[in-house]
C-alpha cells in the first residue's frame, strides 16, 4: 500500500487539489448567498471588487447561453476534457503538470456539477473599473484559469529546460 502511494504521489496530490477546488468554490458560494440575502443584490468588497450571485448557462464570458441543450452538450464537453486531463494526470511526472491538471480537473468539475444541479453555473465575483465590468466569474473559473497558466508555464519554459539537460 505504501509503495501505491510514493508511486502515485503526484496523481493523489492532484485529486486533493482538484477536491479543495470544487468544495473551496461550493463554501464560497453558499458564504456569499447568506450575505446577499441582507444586501442589496451585490457586496461591495474594494473599489474593484463586488461579490454578486449570476446564474451562467454558458460558457466563458456568457457564450453559447442560448444553445439548446446547452447545459447537457456543455457539460458532455466538458466531461470529455475532464477525461482527457485525467489520463495525462495519469501519465506525468511532473509535480507543476499535476498541479495544473488538478486545478484544471476540480475547475471542471466544480462547474459541471453546478450545471447539472442548478441547470447554470453559478458566478459570484465582479471585478470593475472605471464603469467596466469584467465579466463575472467563480472559484472554479479561476482555478481552470490558473491551471492553464501553469501548463503554458511549464510547457514553454520548464519542459524545454529540463529536455536541454537531459533531465524528462
Amino acid at each position: 500500500m505504501k509503495n501505491l502511494i510514493i508511486r502515485f504521489r503526484l496523481q493523489i496530490l492532484a485529486l486533493i487539489l482538484s477536491l479543495a477546488v470544487i468544495i473551496i468554490d461550493r463554501l464560497s458560494e453558499y458564504v456569499v448567498s447568506i450575505y446577499l440575502q441582507e444586501s442589496e443584490g451585490f457586496i461591495k468588497v474594494t473599489p474593484f471588487l463586488n461579490l454578486i450571485w449570476i446564474g451562467n448557462s454558458g460558457v466563458s464570458f456568457g457564450m453559447l447561453q442560448d444553445l439548446p441543450h446547452g447545459k447537457w452538450l456543455i457539460s458532455g464537453f466538458a466531461l470529455i476534457i475532464t477525461a482527457f486531463f485525467f489520463m495525462w494526470l495519469l501519465r506525468t511526472r511532473s509535480f507543476w503538470v499535476s498541479c495544473a491538471l488538478g486545478l484544471l480537473i476540480g475547475g471542471a468539475l466544480g462547474n459541471t456539477l453546478e450545471r447539472f444541479k442548478y441547470g447554470h453555473v453559478i458566478d459570484i465575483l465582479n471585478f470593475h473599473a472605471y464603469g467596466y465590468h469584467w465579466p463575472a466569474f467563480n472559484i472554479n473559473d479561476s482555478a481552470i484559469f490558473i491551471g492553464a497558466i501553469l501548463l503554458i508555464y511549464y510547457e514553454f519554459f520548464k519542459s524545454s529546460r529540463l529536455k536541454y539537460k537531459g533531465q524528462e
